[in-house]
């Protein structure tokens, strides 16, 4: 069998597990049988004569032959996309942008950027999703997005080692701070000591405990809550349930009851926002999207 024989469902179901990294996790978002994802994979790698995926207790990864695959598939599946949006009298390709960002780049900066860019291009479409940075380098690569607003913290390496390597533009460092309930102790203070953080309780991140707590510290770290929502964690720190970190970006927006105090003595915690894409040249929504986020940061 050729590989020219290759099914467009086959396709669609191989980017969807690179691009989640579990059968499982495909087999939901399609709505399919984790059986159902095996069979396309199998047909798929019976008609490429090779192995595509490595299948690992944690997920599975590409291997040198899924990574052509996927990256050949993502171009096919996205004329495919195209051809059908013109033919219902949607906007075509070039009119649509996909844009991925991190949790609390929603807070202020793509809301803030879509409408801005509504206003200069109204006929480009943005279609938006939120995901750890992780998930978004795998969506990158697996082209069902054309845009990622990624978050990084030191030390700066690259998203990943696949080839070729994305293409990226640092939009903003900004110095990690500390959110308190404004009744704590510190929450009549503009700073504290990191020395002054120690038997403190944390709230922190659901998919990643790590975020949250001050880096650095010499002890086991009281973590009372964990929530994976960020507006949640700073409604916890109003309601008085222990103290979290936060990206400046966030001062602007965060709940009453909740005080946004520095933290001095340690090493200087910085985060870095950075947009990533793959294709290059960008296509020209892609560009205009990436000039509007730009000037909100």
């Amino acid at each position: 069998m050729d590989f020219m024989d290759v099914s467009l469902v086959a396709l669609r179901v191989f980017r969807e597990v690179a691009e989640r990294g579990t059968l499982t996790a495909a087999a939901n978002v399609l709505g399919y049988t984790q059986s159902a994802v095996s069979r396309q994979i199998a047909s798929l790698e019976r008609v490429a004569k090779a192995q595509l995926l490595e299948r690992r207790h944690d997920g599975v990864q590409l291997t040198p032959a899924g990574h052509v695959v996927l990256r050949r598939a993502a171009i096919v599946l996205d004329q495919i996309d195209a051809t059908g949006r013109e033919l219902a009298g949607l906007p075509a390709d070039g009119g649509t942008v996909r844009l991925g960002w991190f949790p609390t780049a929603g807070a202020v900066v793509v809301p803030q950027a879509i409408s801005a860019l509504r206003r200069t291009h109204p006929a480009i479409t943005v279609l938006t999703r939120e995901g750890g940075s992780a998930n978004l380098v795998r969506a990158l690569r697996a082209g069902t997005i054309d845009l990622a607003l990624l978050a990084a913290a030191p030390p700066f390496r690259p998203f990943d080692t696949e080839t070729p390597a994305f293409r990226t533009r640092v939009l903003a460092e900004r110095t990690l701070r500390l959110a308190v309930p404004a009744t704590h102790p510190f929450g009549s203070r503009d700073s504290v000591d990191i020395d002054e953080l120690h038997d403190q309780v944390w709230i922190a991140s659901a998919s990643a405990t790590e975020m949250g707590l001050w880096p650095g510290l010499d002890e086991r770290p009281r973590i009372a809550h964990t929530a994976r929502d960020w507006l949640a964690k700073l409604s916890m720190v109003a309601a008085g349930c222990g103290i979290t970190t936060v990206s400046d970006s966030l001062a602007p927006v965060v709940p009453p009851g909740v005080r946004i105090v520095d933290v001095r003595g340690g090493s200087s915690e910085i985060r870095r926002t950075v947009l990533a894409w793959l294709r290059d040249p960008l296509s020209e929504p892609a560009a205009r999207l990436a000039e509007a986020i730009a000037a909100h940061y």
